[in-house]
């Protein structure tokens, strides 16, 4: 090792949304002085993309014939992670209902999914210290020789109370049946589904607090890093 630095790790956070793996993921990369990687933000930002231009959503022929067309460029600071489409930042567009609610059905276009799996295994390859890449499938089909992975699970209610929190008094019921919606399409998809890889560590979110999560994160890294 040069100067004696820590060899670049690679950690994959995978699991369903409303686990936490957004603020854990950001946490342990500034934690640990590495990059980070939101991966949802780019199929978000590629469903907006289609959305503003008047893509037929419902064709998946016409949303893989312009999978190749918008330029992302994801920011990899976690403590300013930027995401751009053609040079637009799309950061607060990309959170909006319209975008929430058809994202499951781009991302489940292989072309789609290809052009974004693409675009991620470049930006870890180029992590000079490292990267915590969170999404739904880096363990699995992204990053499948990842250092690290680990997956992410909560029960619903406790997912459903987190989210609408964050969606500033979103009704918790509608939050759950959205959830359990949008799970079961990615889990259900034939390309990339969200699942958990065999070599995973599962942390159970439920019962933990971010704190607990991110410091039970970080040490598991820690200890992957030791163990070089």
């Amino acid at each position: 090792m040069e100067n004696g630095a820590a060899k670049p790790v690679i950690v994959a956070i995978d699991g369903p949304s409303g686990t936490g793996k957004s603020s854990t993921s950001k946490a342990v990369a500034a934690q640990l002085g590495l990059s980070y990687l939101d991966t949802g933000a780019q199929y978000r930002a590629i469903t907006w993309w289609m959305v503003t231009n008047g893509i037929d959503l419902e064709d998946p022929s016409a949303i893989a014939a312009v999978a190749g067309k918008p330029e992302i460029v994801s920011g990899t600071d976690p403590a300013d992670p930027t995401i751009s489409v053609d040079g637009t930042d799309v950061a607060g567009p990309i959170r909006t209902q319209e975008v929430t609610a058809r994202v499951s059905a781009v991302s489940a276009v292989p072309e789609v999914r290809a052009r974004i799996t693409e675009l991620q295994r470049s930006l870890a390859a180029s992590a000079e210290t490292g990267i915590v890449v969170e999404g739904r499938d880096i363990g699995t089909t992204v990053l499948p020789d990842a250092d690290l992975k680990i997956f992410l699970t909560a029960s619903a209610e406790a997912r459903a109370a987190r989210r609408s929190g964050e969606l500033k008094g979103a009704d918790v019921n509608a939050t759950r049946e959205a959830l359990i919606k949008r799970d079961a399409a990615d889990s259900s998809r034939k390309t990339s589904p969200l699942a958990k890889a065999d070599d995973a560590v599962e942390v159970d979110t439920t019962e933990l607090t971010l704190a607990q999560v991110i410091e039970c994160v970080v040490t598991l890294v820690e200890e992957k890093r030791a163990g070089k």
